[in-house]
This record gives C-alpha cells, sequence and structure tokens, in this order.
C-alpha cells in the first residue's frame, strides 16, 4: 500500500489504518495536514466501468453547496485508478465530520438529514450512466426478491418465517407498483456510518459503492430504516427525516403508501446478507453487531400496523390520511346483507384488514396481539403455508377421483403423527363436516343408533354435529335433545369437590356408566373433547376417559376423539389431547387448525371401520382433499417440526400460566386456571363463589379496547379463553398478564 501511495500519488511518510468494507478492502491514509481514503477491489471490467461511473457522479455532487461527499484523487499522471497485480486501486478524499451513529437523534439532526437527502436526489436526477442503470445488486431493493436465495443461511426457523413473510408482503404491496414509481441514481446506503454531521445537522455522505438506478423512494426507504433501528418510537423518527426530504424533493403519495414494506424489505436485505456472510468469515464481529439492531427492528416492525405507518408517513409529508370506512357504515351494509344468527365479538367491533403471526391490525392503524384464535395454529399468513397453497393453486386443484402427489404425501406424513391401529383417513372441509362424517361410520360400523355426548360438549354446526352438541341443542330456540342422545355429565374437576387424582374421574366415569347400562346395546359412539372448549376450557378429570373407553366398547360402540382445537402439539406435552388421558380412541375428528385457516378436516379411523364403511354408498366429497387444501396441511404440519412449536407451545404456556397464578393470589375472584399449554382457561367467580359472568364479559372487552384478542366462554359465559397462534411468545404472555393485572385493578379494587 505505501508503495503505491508513492509510487502513484506521491505520499510518503504515511499512516494507514483499515476501514470496515463489504466489497472493496479499505484504509485510512494519513500524511501531513491531509487524509484521504484509499480502496483495493479485484480488478473486472465492470468494476472499472463503474467506478469510473462513479467518480463522474462525485464530481457532479460536488458543485452542491455547503454539503461534503468524497472527491476523486487523480495519479501523478492523471488517472483515476491504478492497475496492479490483478487489484484496482482508488483515492478518495477524507470526509470530515461525526458519525451520525454516534450522535444524539434530535429533530432538528434528522430533518437536516432529510433536507440533505432530497438535495442530493434532487441533483440526481440530472445524472445518468449507464453502467449504473445496468448495474444489479441484492442490496437495490427493485431486486429485493433475489435475496430469496440467503433465506436457507438464516439458521432460526422461526426468524426464516418472520424474513419470509416479508418477502410475501413485498410481491403483494410493493410489485404491483413497481412500473409506476420514479426511478433515478441513488446513493442506496445511508446508513449511521456513511452520514456525517458537523454542528447538529447532516453535513455529508461517503462510499458510493452500492450506488445503483433505482426506484427514487428508495433513498428515503433505506435513510429512515437505520434511523430508526433502537428507537422507542421508530415511526416518529423516519417523519423528521421524510418532513425535511418533502421540503426539497416531494415524495408522492404511492412511493410513501408502499415505504412500510420498503422498510421491510432492506431490514430483511440486511440479516440475509448478514446470514450469508457469516457463512464465509465466521469470526466477523462487525457483521454480527451489524445484524443486531437490524433483527430487533425487524421484529418491532412486525408489531406496527401498516396503515399505522402510511398515516404518520402521509402526514408527515404534508398530505391527509387514507379515508377509512365508517364502522357504522360497515355495520349498517352488514346487517343487510349477512343474516343475524351471525354474531359479532366484543362491544366495539373490530375492522380487521391484516394480519401476521401473532398480530391483527385493524382498520383505524392498530396492532392487536390475539390470544384467541386458535384456528391459525402456525400464525396467521406463515408464509410456508401460504407458500404451499398458491404454488399448488396455480398448477392443479381437483378431487380425489383422480391420484396427485399431494393427497398421498399429506396423509402419509399426517398418519405417522397417529398410533398404527389409526391408519385411514378421509378428508373433508371443515370439523363439522368430519363430525357429520365421523357419526355416519359409527352408525354404518356399530349398527346401533345412540350416540353419547357430555354436557357443554361442541362438534359443529350440520344437523348432526349441532344434534351432538349439548352446547348449541341446550339454547334456547333449539329443538333441544333428540332422542337418540345419551348425555353424560361433563366431567369437570373444579367445583366438584374432588380432587384430580384419579377420584374424580372415577366418580364421573360411574355416573357415565349409569347413562350407558341405561341404553345398553344401542350406544353406536361415545364422543368428547380432551379438553371441553366450549364448556368453558374443561380437561376432563384423569381416569376418565380409561374408565368410560372400555365400557363403551364392551356394549359394541366406539369412541370418537373430537381433536378440533386442542391436537397438533398446542397442549405442549401432547400432540393430541387424548394422549393425556392415556387412551386411543377408535376414530379422530380433526379440523380448522390443520389448515391454519384453510377449509380443511378430517376423520383418522381404523383399516376395519374405513372397510365396513366402503360397504355402503361412495363417500364423495367435491374438495375434501383437494391437492390445494392437502398442500397446506402438509406445511403446516412442516411448521410444526421446523419451528419446534409443540415444545414452544409448552415452555410459554407453563409460563403464562405461571404468571396468571401470580395473579390469582392478588384477585380472588380468579378462581381456577387450567389447561395446559396454549389452551388455558381462567375462571372468574364472584365474592360469593357465583359465575362471575358480567367480570368476564368486562375484562374481554377492556382487553379488546387495548387491543389484545381473547374468548369467554362455559355454561355462564364467565370462563376466560386464551388459546393463541403458537407464535405466541414470553413476550406476548407478559404484555397479556399486564393488561389483565391493570384492568382487574381498574375493575376489582
Amino acid at each position: 500500500m505505501e508503495e503505491i501511495l508513492s509510487e502513484y500519488y506521491g505520499l510518503n511518510q504515511i499512516r494507514l489504518t483499515p476501514l470496515e468494507g463489504y466489497d472493496s478492502i479499505n484504509f485510512k491514509v494519513e500524511t501531513k495536514g491531509k487524509t484521504h481514503v484509499l480502496k483495493q477491489y479485484p480488478y473486472s471490467d465492470v468494476t472499472q466501468e463503474l467506478l469510473h461511473a462513479e467518480n463522474r457522479i462525485l464530481v457532479h455532487l460536488s458543485k452542491l453547496q455547503s454539503i461534503d461527499f468524497p472527491k476523486p484523487i487523480s495519479t501523478k499522471d492523471g488517472k483515476e485508478l491504478v492497475l496492479r497485480e490483478g487489484l484496482t486501486f482508488r483515492l478518495l478524499s477524507y470526509v470530515e465530520g461525526g458519525f451520525l451513529g454516534n450522535i444524539e437523534h434530535t429533530p432538528r439532526l434528522l430533518k437536516s438529514f432529510g433536507e440533505f437527502l432530497g438535495k442530493m436526489d434532487r441533483s440526481l436526477l440530472k445524472c445518468y450512466e449507464a453502467s449504473l442503470t445496468a448495474k444489479e445488486t441484492q442490496w437495490d431493493l427493485k431486486h429485493f426478491i433475489a435475496n430469496e436465495k440467503y433465506l436457507k443461511f438464516i439458521p432460526d426457523s422461526k426468524d426464516r418465517s418472520l424474513v419470509d413473510y416479508f418477502f410475501l408482503q413485498f410481491l403483494e404491496n410493493v410489485s404491483p407498483h413497481q412500473y409506476g414509481l420514479r426511478k433515478s441514481l441513488i446513493h442506496n446506503d445511508a446508513n449511521d456510518w456513511n452520514v456525517l454531521t458537523k454542528d447538529g445537522k447532516v453535513s455529508g455522505i461517503i462510499d458510493f459503492g452500492d450506488m445503483c438506478h433505482s426506484w427514487t423512494v428508495n433513498e428515503i426507504a433505506i435513510a429512515i430504516t437505520y434511523v430508526m433501528m433502537g428507537k422507542e418510537k421508530p415511526l416518529e423518527m423516519a417523519s423528521h427525516v421524510i418532513e425535511g426530504y418533502q421540503n426539497i424533493f416531494p415524495l408522492e403519495t404511492e412511493e410513501l403508501d408502499i415505504l412500510y414494506y420498503l422498510v421491510a424489505a432492506r431490514l430483511c436485505t440486511s440479516v440475509c446478507n448478514s446470514a450469508y456472510a457469516k457463512t464465509l468469515k465466521p469470526e466477523s464481529e462487525y457483521i454480527t453487531i451489524s445484524e443486531k439492531p437490524a433483527w430487533r427492528l425487524l421484529r418491532k416492525w412486525l408489531g406496527i400496523n401498516p396503515i399505522k405507518c402510511r398515516d404518520a408517513f402521509r402526514m408527515a409529508a404534508g398530505y391527509p390520511k387514507v379515508n377509512k370506512p365508517k364502522l357504522r357504515e360497515q355495520l349498517k351494509k352488514r346487517s343487510t346483507n349477512l343474516g343475524k344468527a351471525l354474531s359479532l365479538s366484543y362491544i366495539n367491533p373490530i375492522q380487521m384488514q391484516r394480519s401476521a403471526f401473532q398480530y391483527m391490525y385493524d382498520g383505524q392503524g392498530n396492532t392487536i396481539l390475539d390470544a384467541y384464535n386458535n384456528i391459525m395454529l402456525a400464525g396467521h399468513c406463515h408464509p410456508k403455508v401460504v407458500r404451499a397453497g398458491r404454488k399448488v393453486m396455480t398448477r392443479l386443484n381437483t378431487n380425489t377421483r383422480y391420484v396427485y402427489p399431494e393427497i398421498l404425501a399429506y396423509s402419509e406424513t399426517l398418519l405417522s403423527k397417529f398410533p398404527q391401529s389409526l391408519d385411514k383417513v378421509f378428508f373433508v372441509n371443515s370439523g363439522s363436516a368430519a363430525t357429520d362424517l365421523a357419526i355416519r361410520m359409527a352408525l354404518a360400523y356399530s349398527k346401533k343408533k345412540k350416540i353419547m355426548v357430555l354436557e357443554h360438549g361442541y362438534h359443529g354446526n350440520t344437523r348432526i354435529g349441532i344434534d351432538i352438541s349439548h352446547y348449541k341443542y341446550s339454547q334456547g330456540n333449539n329443538l333441544g335433545k333428540q332422542d337418540y342422545i345419551v348425555e353424560a355429565p361433563m366431567p369437570k374437576v373444579f367445583g366438584s369437590g374432588l380432587k384430580d387424582d384419579g377420584s374424580a374421574g372415577k366418580h364421573f366415569a360411574q355416573e357415565t356408566m349409569a347413562r350407558i347400562d341405561g341404553a345398553k346395546g344401542k350406544i353406536a359412539a361415545f364422543i368428547a373433547e380432551p379438553i371441553m372448549g366450549c364448556g368453558g376450557q374443561v380437561p376432563l378429570a384423569k381416569g376418565y376417559l380409561k374408565e368410560v373407553y372400555p365400557k363403551i366398547h364392551e356394549q359394541g360402540g366406539i369412541c370418537i376423539s373430537d381433536e378440533v382445537q386442542v391436537g397438533f402439539g398446542r397442549l405442549g406435552d401432547f400432540f393430541w389431547g387424548y394422549e393425556m388421558h392415556e387412551v386411543v380412541p377408535d376414530m379422530v375428528i380433526l379440523g380448522k387448525p390443520m389448515g391454519n385457516g384453510h377449509p380443511i378436516g378430517a376423520v383418522v379411523t381404523t383399516s376395519e371401520i374405513s372397510e365396513s364403511f366402503a360397504q355402503g354408498p361412495e363417500f364423495f366429497s367435491s374438495f375434501g382433499g383437494n391437492p390445494v387444501s392437502c398442500a397446506i396441511g402438509h406445511a403446516v404440519l412442516e411448521v410444526i417440526e421446523e419451528e419446534k412449536l409443540q415444545e414452544h407451545a409448552k415452555k410459554v404456556g407453563d409460563y403464562l400460566q405461571s404468571l396468571l397464578v401470580e395473579l390469582q393470589q392478588e384477585f380472588l375472584e380468579i378462581a381456577n386456571i387450567r389447561g395446559i399449554g396454549l389452551f388455558i382457561g381462567v375462571e372468574l367467580l364472584d365474592k360469593k363463589g357465583n359465575p362471575n359472568t358480567m367480570l368476564a364479559h368486562r375484562v374481554k372487552n377492556e382487553l379488546r379496547e387495548n387491543c389484545i384478542l381473547i374468548g369467554t366462554d362455559g355454561p355462564y359465559d364467565n370462563v376466560l379463553k386464551i388459546k393463541p397462534p403458537l407464535s405466541f411468545s414470553e413476550k406476548d404472555a407478559d404484555r397479556l398478564v399486564h393488561q389483565l393485572h391493570k384492568i382487574c385493578n381498574d375493575l376489582l379494587n
């Protein structure tokens, strides 16, 4: 280096200090009275063209007043570049100033940052460089999707899913605008360590190595990404930059409206490239340190409603917010078009717009923590699940009268999760349809007519589903219990005066056996949920099913486990609910969570029962087991495995229950906490020991007003239901219980 500096630039008695860089090797060069930067690149014709273009841009920008840019320094014989031993060398002036990353980000400073970028970008509009226009780099957000190839280098599967979610959102929300966005040359890397300041204002910028011809808005997207890192109120910080930029070089509303996704794209580009770079330089502290703030902001970004972001950025630029549909008008339209039998959750209904993992986004800009919708088992809009359905949907959708790989692969994987005796699967479109089919199969196999059910059980919305659901048929305007239904008491330990050590199970089993004896030889099937959801998140008493199942078999019936709500690892310790009761059913009903919200259901049963059903009319479901549904179901199983969601459910569920137990010590109205994994019920009683329906109702709605969703259920609607997507974290549990504490304190003290 000293030789090159002396021979070509006439610089002697120098001190060299290495500087970090991705695509070049950089040195700070200090001589008497002057400081420069020497950059070394591997030689290529393309690199030569790009460096010459960059030099011309720097000369052009140097004409701007009161703004500092590196200036190219020619050799003694007037050359811009030095070629030597397969390497290219280039000398630039050193830009003085304090790095943006080292000083407090005041509103004045950030506004000046925006103004600086506005002046630079406005000047760059006049420039054209063929090599830069032709340049393609994964750091250009226009080519963001090129970074997908680096996803596999992100070691944590949950982190990969987070990044992949934003790849899909980019395709959905940015790509449709790509041909309407303004394009120009941009610096493309205005980060904290490339931007320089003097006297509390931005004064200069260095490192034009990522310069490219891209969407103009990408300049501000990248700048605000780095400004927001580590900030408590990131949108507020970004708004100051946008305001300054707007004063000089106004952004268009179309550009502002996609900034949320462009920021996410920059963060994902950063973490993807860092993950790949670490495989090349595993010992690099620079890579590790630089990626941490990007991950922190990316996770925080997911918790920001895109609508809130859009509105904040529009206001910063002086544009009005987008008009939103009025709830009053939406409710009027709903009542006009939909039947009154369809209910709405919460006193103040929610206009939902989007969702991601454990979050839902309403139309007013609020981010809502979902601790309620167990249907989205893998998390709302999980990218692997979305991609699976999308991929097959573009190729084929048909029915089970044809042979296709998706149904073969999915059925094999699904059945591998069951004992050997449960070796046949029938696919349908919902848990309700699965219940209907299961009862038909039970009647056909047993040649009997009666069905035994539990009080407060729920098994679906078909005619048969309602017939066997005490939760439904016991309600006022229904037809009541049908003659073929044999009803057994709910084996609920809490409030029974019995312990859950087997004695409660034995007690309730004896009551049930008496009912069986009353219909001996007539019961085709006994159906029960291992934990009764609509009954109030009630785990069946220990030992109960071990006593009842043999009695049902003894009189010629079969046993059905309804796993719609509790299956697929939600319980943490068990993949299926029946496992916690140490029994193996003859038939299992599956539904909504198996498709992460996609309409799919299934009945899993034995070969013997399946064979008996084949003796009757053909069974056919037009859409049950179609390729799209099977691909989605298979993807859900893969996510459960890859992200270790069963283990996660146990860890977070145990932690959440420990927090709830602490809360119970303070508020006597919290009478019972039950459940397992992330399927939890909190029963509320008043001071006299009566069901506290009003309190449960108020708590649920107060949580909703604080952007947290739970439900209520049970015979008296006094049980708080907590059954979130399995992306729900310990941090989310802290937030839920913190808000519960505040609400209980306000309502009860």
